[in-house]
């Protein structure tokens, strides 16, 4: 077996475990009080959405997101979440079935290979860039996906720069189940997914959240999100 499937065997293997639990567990992620609600409602609103958006969120577990976007869009708009694991996907069904959503498509598949849509308006990707074994392609067959003004964000953790170790380790606390923080900060994935994504989107914007320990980044694969 590669390395890369059994990363995503161990990873599936991880969320299966958690799925039933998942949406009372992940309140304490990636630690006690860390403001993971707050942040995903910025980087929502960092997607710019309208009214009757399409909207792709990836890796998107068991839904998490999907409330504030359908306020965003509303019931002429549309979602696709596309999630590697079966269990995940199911509690996802779950909260779109007991919401009444009619507008949501539920994908099992890799992330790192999805084929995107057509007329996407927006691509979403939060707490889960870091497991993926390759993003640079992703990235770009993204914004190649995206419609003239649509909008590529990702939230997700990082290691404090120059940050002590004990605050390195509470911004690494989500790499713990699938790999050795000692891995995870060695690989630091973050300055890859950086510099892939200010190739794929001109006006790229990145923030760095909670005293470094999180990044949010947003762009258009066309400056200043203008038509193309």
């Amino acid at each position: 077996m590669s390395t890369r499937d059994a990363t995503q065997e161990r990873l599936v293997e991880v969320y299966r475990r958690k799925a039933k639990h998942y949406n009372v567990v992940s309140r304490l992620y990636p630690v006690p009080l860390y403001p993971q609600q707050a942040q995903r409602r910025r980087a929502i609103r960092a997607l710019r959405l309208r009214p009757g958006a399409t909207v792709v969120d990836l890796a998107c577990g068991t839904g998490q997101n999907f409330p504030m976007v359908e306020r965003a869009i509303g019931p002429e708009g549309r979602i696709v979440g596309v999630d590697l694991t079966d269990a995940m996907l199911a509690e996802a069904e779950r909260r779109t079935k007991e919401s009444s959503w009619s507008n949501v498509c539920l994908v099992q598949a890799d992330v790192t290979g999805y084929a995107f849509p057509g007329e996407v308006d927006a691509i979403l990707s939060t707490y889960a860039f870091s497991h993926l074994p390759e993003y640079v392609d992703l990235i770009s067959r993204g914004a190649e996906a995206l419609t003239g003004g649509g909008r590529w964000v990702v939230l997700d953790l990082k290691a404090p720069d120059n940050a002590p170790r004990l605050l390195a380790d509470a911004g690494a606390a989500i790499g713990s189940p699938f790999g050795s923080i000692d891995e995870w900060l060695a690989r630091r994935p973050w300055g890859e997914i950086r510099a892939a994504m200010q190739e794929a989107l001109p006006d790229l914007t990145w923030s760095e959240l909670c005293f470094g320990t999180a990044f949010l980044a947003a762009g258009s694969p066309t400056p200043d999100g203008a038509s193309r």
